[in-house]
């Protein structure tokens, strides 16, 4: 068990700092964060014409519309503009809500290396190579489910950044995980 929560936590730790790194100082998820010198402009206009925070897809039907509307609109859509919002009535940037997303993001990092830690534990004798391997793999599966799927769907401008994110993050985990793990 300590074994388990001393490599969850160094673990998490590395995952975490790659994180860090990509979006502040190496700037990796720019794409999907860019600035607009129209932005007080567009924030004004949302704000007015949207009555709740929430996720929107434009252009879309209303809930509980039919299939042939939703596909009329496919349609009349092909080759314009679209967009995804994430809408929020209020920003709270604040210190203490940075470093409670900070801890947030720490604690689930550290748990979810700690669920890897333990799968590893339940093999007999696995390599270093073995255990690299099966962090890389984590990472790719977690890739894949999410950013690369909502690429999919929705072209992300960053799928790119989270690819070289999981590379890095579970490559750096894996290297101390295959050590430590073996020990």
């Amino acid at each position: 068990m300590k074994k388990n929560i001393i490599g969850a936590l160094v673990g998490g730790f590395l995952i975490f700092i790659w994180q860090t790194l990509s979006w502040t100082a190496l700037d990796l998820h720019r794409p999907s964060q860019d600035y607009t010198a129209k932005q007080d402009t567009i924030l004004s206009f949302l704000n007015t014409h949207l009555d709740k925070e929430g996720g929107y897809l434009l252009p879309a039907v209303p809930k509980g519309s039919s299939f042939e509307d939703a596909t009329k609109l496919g349609e009349q859509s092909q080759n314009k503009p679209w967009a995804t919002i994430q809408y929020h009535k209020s920003l709270n940037s604040s210190m203490n809500e940075m470093y409670l997303n900070m801890v947030r993001g720490f604690v689930a990092t550290v748990f979810m290396v700690w669920l890897l830690c333990w799968i590893l534990g339940k093999w007999a004798k696995a390599s270093f190579v073995n255990i690299f391997l099966a962090c890389l793999f984590t990472g790719l599966i977690i890739f894949i489910n999410e950013p690369y799927n909502q690429f999919i769907w929705y072209k992300i401008f960053d799928v790119r950044a989270h690819l070289i994110d999981t590379l890095a993050s579970w490559g750096l985990c894996g290297i101390w995980l295959g050590w430590w793990m073996r020990r």
